[in-house]
């Protein structure tokens, strides 16, 4: 009788443990099945946006243009604001030919009806050839993930998606099986 106490009790720490695990599966999983989701819908909408996730866009640094401040290989967020929400010193991404950069807004001008940006990186020693417009600008910088732009870089890919669905469905699968096996 005791030897099945304790095994029917050790049985029942198991399945808290295992319920306790899925939980936290779950809660880490689901949000990034989200917002994954969420990125290839605009993605696939508009193939020529940068997607972002409630105005909010992520972008990892590939260059120590920005450097001490920004290092390479940090993830940055940066946020679309109104035109009136940019001032010089502020950081910005924005469209430089076929890539986005990074960098200080260190003059802004009017020319006619339009606002002009002229940046430069922080670690650069000349100002950035072009000037750039409001149309051009991804989002201001709101903060960065020290070191994890490669780890945002794979948990945003459509692999990831999968995988993370995949792992959710074997965990629901073999879940429903234990339990099912209990209540024979």
């Amino acid at each position: 009788m005791y030897a099945i106490n304790k095994i029917r009790k050790h049985n029942e720490l198991i399945t808290f443990i295992t319920k306790i695990i899925n939980i936290i599966l779950y809660i880490i999983t689901i949000p990034i099945i989200i917002f994954n989701f969420i990125i290839i819908i605009k993605t696939i909408m508009n193939p020529n946006e940068v997607p972002d996730f409630f105005g909010y866009k992520d972008f990892m640094i590939v260059s120590g243009s920005m450097e001490p401040t920004i290092m390479t290989g940090d993830a940055i967020i940066v946020k679309e604001v109104p035109e009136s929400e940019l001032h010089e010193n502020d950081i910005i991404s924005f469209h430089d030919k076929n890539i986005i950069t990074t960098h200080r807004i260190i003059k802004i001008e009017k020319q006619g009806n339009r606002t002009l940006y002229t940046t430069k990186g922080d670690n650069n020693n000349t100002e950035d050839r072009e000037k750039i417009s409001y149309e051009e600008i991804e989002g201001k910088y709101q903060f960065k993930l020290e070191g994890l732009g490669i780890i945002i870089e794979i948990l945003q890919s459509k692999v990831t998606l999968l995988i993370l669905v995949a792992i959710l469905l074997i965990n629901y699968w073999f879940m429903s099986k234990i339990n099912g096996s209990k209540k024979v």
